[in-house]
């Protein structure tokens, strides 16, 4: 009987300490967070359009953190675009993350006051599931659980998000790698369209560098267009920052540079080699000259009434000569 009944005591124990340990957890997942909020309902233009910038404040142990997001008037509840001019409001942002509540005031279209967010409590296991684990320590961000959780209710980052860019193979992906696909677009058709096009092992990171420098299966096929089948992705951001064009590969073909390598092309764009420039040098005398060569005329600042002179002294004068003569270390023919 008494053994029985250490039996019995012993499985009360540990039944009250599972209960005890998982009401913790149901406790630490529905922890509701506090702070300050912002906002600005000035319209903004193309993807801004009809958004209102959401900013959120919260007091951490090592000082504040602060959060931010556009968010499309419809998702925000109870606020009106009336309200958003002058008045006091209540509203909430219901997302799969939590839902964030926000009271304050609004005047002139700028808005302020106090939020409260509850996580919800199966958001985490959800994602957990899907390999994406947000209690996991990260290497690009300082934020706890609660901060992730925060802004993955900003960024609107679902599962529906996860289970999309888990049906593309591209790798290991991880919390960092689906906020960034939520605030740059990044998602299943576009990963699909980019492998299409010729890069089939574009990473997280490379495919956001795509969609900030706007390269898509459009420019890639200009690109193809220009001449260049390039294999080398950072050649195709290059391309973007510089604005290699069709237009501007025409011209220099014209000019007589036909079989310019991307690397080539974009010194030509970095240092500004005209197609007037180019003009100036054939009309000159300075005929196969090599894209190394015209690059320094660009560099040494040589124009044409320079070109003139040092030819009327020397109708063989090189390159070389030409730099030497601008920078002072070559004197020009005493012609008397």
């Amino acid at each position: 009987m008494q053994r029985n009944s250490r039996s019995l005591l012993s499985s009360l124990f540990s039944i009250a300490f599972i209960t005890f340990v998982f009401g913790s957890y149901v406790i630490v997942a529905q922890t509701v967070m506090t702070g300050e909020w912002k906002a600005d309902n000035r319209i903004g233009k193309g993807d801004n359009d009809g958004k209102i910038h959401l900013s959120f404040e919260r007091r951490t142990g090592n000082g504040s953190n602060q959060q931010g997001s556009s968010v499309a008037y419809e998702d925000l509840q109870g606020l009106t675009r009336d309200q958003m001019q002058n008045g006091k409001v209540s509203f909430r942002l219901i997302r799969e993350a939590g839902t964030v509540e926000c009271e304050g005031t609004f005047t002139n279209g700028k808005g302020s006051g106090t939020f409260r967010f509850t996580p919800d409590t199966g958001y985490v296991a959800a994602m957990r599931s899907r390999g994406f684990d947000f209690e996991k320590k990260s290497s690009t961000s300082a934020q706890g659980l609660e901060g992730k959780l925060l802004s993955a209710a900003l960024l609107n980052v679902t599962t529906a998000l996860a289970d999309d860019l888990k049906s593309v193979d591209i790798g290991p992906l991880d919390v960092d790698d689906l906020f960034k696909a939520a605030i740059f677009k990044v998602d299943s058709k576009f990963m699909a369209e980019m492998k299409a096009s010729g890069f089939p092992g574009l990473k997280m990171e490379d495919l956001v560098k795509a969609r900030i420098f706007k390269i898509d299966a459009d420019f890639l096929k200009r690109v193809h267009e220009m001449g260049f089948v390039e294999k080398d992705f950072e050649s195709m951001v290059k391309f973007s920052i510089f604005k290699v064009t069709p237009d501007f590969i025409a011209e220099l073909r014209n000019a007589g540079f036909t079989n310019l390598t991307s690397e080539e092309v974009v010194k030509f764009r970095i240092f500004k080699v005209t197609p007037e420039l180019l003009t100036d040098l054939k009309s000159e005398g300075f005929t196969n000259l090599s894209a190394e060569e015209v690059v320094k005329f660009r560099i040494f600042n040589i124009d044409r009434e320079f070109m003139r002179k040092a030819r009327a002294e020397d109708p063989k004068v090189t390159v070389e000569e030409l730099l030497k003569m601008k920078i002072g270390i070559r004197s020009r023919k005493n012609t008397n």
